[in-house]
């Protein structure tokens, strides 16, 4: 038998393939949002998007494997750029310590500068691991060290 039909003792089901199955897990099937919490809210709604036709989206999970793929090559280069970034920032600020350090500038401010150089060199190692979010505020933390040292200067 297909189509839904409903209990007065629990929630309405469908049954797809002969399995009866809740309306809850048809819309977590079909691309709901517990599946994919990241996933805007056009693809978080389920069946009630197209139609209602629960048996329409059988194959939600085929559906949704191409937006895998791409916000796979987005976290990607996600991570390229937090590593790129964070040893471009690593060299300019260990090179810009070695200058003030070489000069007449306060102790600080070389300091600062190595500090930075640092923590977006953590910020490196953290966005090849993939955190990348903690990678990008650590690049902002170690930029914003450096330019606390060109203050000093």
């Amino acid at each position: 038998m297909r189509g839904s039909t409903e209990s007065a003792v629990g929630p309405a089901t469908t049954e797809t393939a002969g399995e009866p199955e809740t309306a809850g897990d048809a819309a977590v099937r079909a691309g709901g949002a517990e599946e994919h919490p990241g996933i805007a809210e056009e693809h978080a709604g389920g069946a009630e998007d197209h139609g209602g036709d629960a048996g329409e989206h059988a194959g939600g999970a085929e559906d949704h494997a191409g937006d895998a793929g791409e916000y796979a090559g987005d976290a990607r280069r996600a991570r390229w750029v937090a590593v790129g970034t964070g040893a471009l920032l690593t060299c300019a600020g260990l090179a810009a310590a070695l200058l003030r350090s070489a000069g007449t500038a306060p102790a600080l401010v070389p300091a600062a500068y190595a500090l930075g150089a640092a923590v977006c060199a953590s910020a490196a190692v953290l966005g090849a691991k993939g955190h990348t979010r903690r990678a990008l505020w650590s690049l902002i933390a170690g930029t914003m060290i450096m330019a606390l040292g060109d203050q000093f200067d």
